[in-house]
Formats: C-alpha cells, sequence, structure tokens
C-alpha cells in the first residue's frame, strides 16, 4: 500500500475514504461494496481496488455449489502423497472425484 493510492485523490476524498473505511469494516461484504459503488456513483471494482489499497478488503473465498470449499486437484494430490509417504506423479492424471474418493478411503472417511 502506498500513501498516494490510500490516500484522497483526485477520485476519492478523505470524507468518503472514512466512510468506505467505517461502512466496509463494521460488514466486510460484497454487498456493502455494491453500497458504496451506488452510494459514490462508482464502480464496485474501483471501490475494491480502493479498499485494497487502504489494506482493509477481504477477499471473498470461493466455494463450490454444495457451500463447501473449493479443493484444488494439486492439493488432493499432495495429500495423497503424504498420506502414502510417496510420490506418485500420474495421480495429476485421475479426475478430481476420484483423488477425493482415494483420499477419503486413505483417511478413513
Amino acid at each position: 500500500m502506498t500513501n498516494l493510492t490510500a490516500n484522497a485523490s483526485s477520485n476519492y476524498t478523505e470524507e468518503m475514504i472514512e466512510t468506505m473505511m467505517d461502512k466496509y469494516s463494521a460488514e466486510p461484504t460484497r454487498a456493502t461494496v455494491d453500497v458504496l459503488a451506488g452510494q459514490f456513483n462508482k464502480s464496485a471494482r474501483s471501490i475494491i481496488a480502493k479498499l485494497s489499497a487502504i489494506g482493509i478488503y477481504q477477499k471473498v473465498e470461493r466455494v463450490t455449489k454444495k457451500g463447501e470449499p473449493v479443493v484444488l486437484k494439486a492439493e488432493l494430490v499432495e495429500a495423497i502423497q503424504v498420506a502414502v509417504a510417496a510420490e506418485l506423479p500420474s495421480l495429476e492424471k485421475a479426475s478430481k472425484r476420484d483423488l477425493q474418493v482415494l483420499l477419503d478411503q486413505l483417511m478413513g472417511n
């Protein structure tokens, strides 16, 4: 974060920045970003960029349709390799579903 981007600029006054910080700190959600964008007649992306420059923006974690955290195939492969204490490079070619089943079986789930 630089002082230039975090401080008031031609796009954002000190009052706007203070309001953004107060509202977003109280409720750090995308809905708050959208409200601030409407309030200041800015794009949501611009508000997110300013909050990021200030250092308070919290990235929304991705989740699956079931609401579970997204797990990458590479993470599954690594967990399986740790569980069997061996490096298995061809596992990366298996489907994500197969890797999850294998890991569940190894962990006793």
